[in-house]
């Protein structure tokens, strides 16, 4: 019972958490890019914000004169809270004597009942991995410039910028720490080469190679709260490993070490990336009187292969129970049959997994209801029902796939495993208002409503994202006839609950369950506010 307890928790661990950081993706989307976007929910595919039009909709890149250069500055405050609670007759592996403490009466697990916290803020840096930021605010830069020389109908544009971009980090003692303790997902497009070519006086079109580099960090520690470890506990008691004595030794020897649902198997860390992940972006504008406008943009899909490394250190306790286990005469037949763990101390090697940044389509209207007052709709489209499975290859045969194959033969071998997902492709919607106070001034509010991709038996602490909105307001400021400056502030919300049993990435408690579930049998809540606060500075030049 051990060795298929270990086998399942070290898969777990190795790429639960890849796919908790994949998740992000939903809500990481377009919070990083520009304040005029951000400002009027995102809803500009027909009113394109400035050189980000390289990204929001290539064709909008027509309406710059001349040269120009423009540098961004977006501050992001993440709050990312978890709640724990035993529910009502909490009994997850039904053995006495291990979901409660006989000492104090209490629920065992050093997480019931309790708060999970950070603010803190992390970034993936390419070569790197995770940058532990220092508390408070992040700011997330881009910047670019365009050409469109004199008389012609071609403007050309290049941009930097992140258009997708998670990531923190959690006290070492915080309750979290299970999933995980750190973690960082982050695109960021380098090049971005982009033309607009405006037809006539009603159309115009655009089209942009973007490259980009993708990187997947986290560490987190583990556990394996589950049936097998509450046995070997209750084991451990009825051979009185306390007092030191083996009592079937050198038969069978089950005291090298402490092992319980509730203690640590040790800490993991996981870093991959992708240096050249290339899309293409095109788009088209139709503008066929002054007061309305109708824009629509597609980005392609890329197909990454993410390679990186892996390492897991065991703790001492878990390492000695296999040690001595290994060294007994019954533990050494078993071992030789089944592949148990020998009890190493640490493991490490090289993964990679296939990865594909789903597709998106975008359209929307920009209306001029009043002189003083416009308004912007737009739809969209993001493909992650591409996401339906995640396959992960390693460099070497590991003991703990084969085990995965016994237990799963369609989506493991020795060296391979395919982690089904079932995530879906949403539509969004996008509203943005902007009042023309002035020739100079612009007044802007917007919403997103943003719908999870996340089906509700895959939640989890690590991607905190059910259906959120976006509320935002700004402004839009002509410093002089050559300088324009846009500001938004802008906040999000996300809520989730997850019922103990519901969502077998966090909180399922039956021993066929092979996904990393360190909360199991605890009923989750979990709340996500991001507040994001920037500046754009755009001039000719």
């Amino acid at each position: 019972m051990g060795h298929n307890s270990y086998k399942r928790q070290l898969l777990a661990a190795m790429v639960a958490t890849t796919i908790s950081c994949g998740a992000q993706a939903q809500l990481a989307q377009n919070l990083t890019i520009h304040p005029k976007a951000l400002a009027l929910g995102n809803a500009v595919t027909a009113d394109p914000p400035g050189i980000m039009a390289v990204h929001f909709n290539p064709a909008g890149l027509t309406k710059l004169e001349g040269r120009q250069f423009e540098i961004n500055l977006l501050g992001v405050y993440l709050d990312v809270d978890a709640d724990f609670t035993a529910p009502e007759g909490y009994e997850i592996f039904g053995i006495d004597g291990t979901e409660i403490d006989p000492n104090t009466g209490q629920q065992r697990d050093p997480v019931a009942n309790t708060h999970s916290h950070t603010n803190n803020v992390s970034l993936y840096i390419p070569g790197f991995g995770i940058l532990r930021t220092p508390p408070g605010p992040a700011v997330a830069p881009s910047a670019g410039f365009s050409i469109t020389p004199p008389g012609s109908k071609l403007t050309f544009a290049n941009a930097f910028y992140l258009p997708m971009a998670a990531g923190f980090y959690r006290d070492k003692d915080d309750p979290g720490r299970y999933q995980p303790q750190a973690a960082a997902l982050q695109r960021t497009t380098y090049l971005a080469p982009s033309v607009g070519y405006k037809i006539n006086e009603e159309w115009s079109v655009g089209a942009g190679i973007h490259l980009s580099h993708m990187g997947i960090a986290a560490d987190q520690y583990m556990r394996a709260p589950n049936m097998l470890l509450g046995v070997a506990e209750i084991l451990q008691d009825a051979f009185n490993c306390e007092s030191g004595d083996e009592p079937l030794q050198p038969w069978l020897a089950l005291c090298g070490g402490n092992v319980g649902p509730w203690d640590d198997i040790g800490a993991m860390s996981l870093n991959v990336q992708d240096s050249l992940s290339p899309t293409y972006t095109l788009g088209v504008m139709w503008e066929p009187v002054d007061w309305f406008s109708w824009g629509a943009s597609y980005t392609s899909e890329a197909e990454m292969n993410m390679k990186g490394t892996f390492e897991i250190q065991y703790t001492d306790d878990w390492s000695g129970f296999w040690q001595s286990v290994n060294g007994s005469v019954l533990g050494a037949i078993t071992s030789a049959i089944l592949s148990l763990p020998s009890g190493a101390p640490r493991e490490a090697g090289n993964v990679s997994m296939d990865l594909v940044y789903p597709q998106h389509f975008q359209t929307g209207i920009s209306v001029d209801v009043h002189p003083k007052l416009t308004l912007n709709a737009d739809i969209g489209w993001t493909d992650y029902a591409q996401w339906d499975a995640f396959l992960f290859r390693f460099d070497r045969n590991l003991e703990f796939l084969n085990a995965a194959r016994i237990l799963s033969p369609d989506n493991a071998t020795p060296n391979t495993l395919k982690l089904p997902l079932g995530f879906t492709s949403q539509w969004n919607w996008a509203f943005g208002a902007e009042f023309h106070a002035s020739s100079r001034l612009d007044l802007r509010a917007g919403v997103e409503i943003r719908d999870s991709v996340i089906p509700d038996d895959q939640r989890s602490v690590m991607a905190p994202f059910g259906g959120a909105n976006l509320y935002s307001v700004g402004m839009g400021y002509k410093w002089d006839k050559n300088t324009e400056i846009d500001m938004n502030l802008s906040y999000l919300h996300s809520i989730e609950t997850i019922p103990a049993n519901t969502s077998c990435n966090i909180n399922c408690d039956n021993i066929t369950n092979i996904i990393y579930n360190p909360y199991a049998g605890l009923d989750v809540k979990t709340s996500l506010r991001v507040v994001m606060a920037g500046i754009s500075f755009r001039k000719k030049f």
